[in-house]
């Protein structure tokens, strides 16, 4: 292996990393922050709210995430007039995924904490939103840790569909190299490399966040 050239790829190729990590954290953040919404309107008692994040899991599960990035990039400008940066509308799209996914995964571990948790709770005065933040979702965090490490892992992967809009992850950064010197093996096995290093970590994270769970 010429490791002078393998060493001229990895600027370019720990560039595009920087950028599909920043969008898997930030579309793992927002899409938790809407799939709570969304898995509150699921547990609620009004069902129009549940048949209307029900509506969305569905549609969002339903629909390729490369559909959605493309329909998001270029539809929302013929709706709105307003183009958006690539890098924003695949993070909007991701965001947008994500939320459908952990909207189950909030809503299945607060499900399995013991309803008389929350009932103890409302039973010394608490109020639904006090037992709910103070009782209740301190205990299903932890039982949700595995599946939002599982989430985080596919999320990395999915970031690789937003080069499709041209936005320069690492994916994009791998295809502009080949695409200048030919070199595709070498090339996309060091993309490869560089996915499956991100992945086995937040693996490993999440087999110690298990293990202490246990404990």
């Amino acid at each position: 292996m010429d490791y002078e050239v393998v060493s001229s790829y990895l600027p370019a190729l720990l560039k595009g990393l920087w950028l599909t990590l920043i969008l898997t954290f930030v579309s793992m953040i927002a899409g938790t922050i809407l799939g709570f919404v969304l898995a509150m309107m699921r547990l609620s008692r009004f069902p129009i709210l549940g048949g209307i994040a029900t509506l969305y899991g569905n549609l969002i599960r339903g629909l390729p995430l490369l559909i959605q990035i493309l329909l998001i990039y270029f539809g929302l400008p013929l709706l709105t007039g307003i183009r958006m940066p690539a890098v924003v509308a695949g993070g909007l799209a991701l965001s947008l995924f994500t939320a459908g996914y952990m909207a189950e995964v909030i809503r299945s571990g607060i499900l399995g904490v013991d309803l008389g948790q929350m009932e103890a709770g409302r039973s010394i005065g608490f109020s639904y939103w006090q037992s709910m933040r103070l009782i209740v979702l301190p205990q299903a965090f932890w039982t949700m840790i595995p599946n939002m490490a599982n989430q985080f892992s596919i999320t990395l992967k999915d970031t690789s569909l937003v080069s499709v809009i041209g936005v320069a992850d690492l994916t994009m950064a791998g295809q502009t190299i080949y695409a200048m010197n030919f070199d595709t093996i070498r090339v996309l096995a060091m993309v490869g490399t560089l996915y499956l290093l991100v992945f086995f970590a937040a693996e490993r994270l999440s087999s110690f966040l298990e293990a202490r769970i246990r404990r």
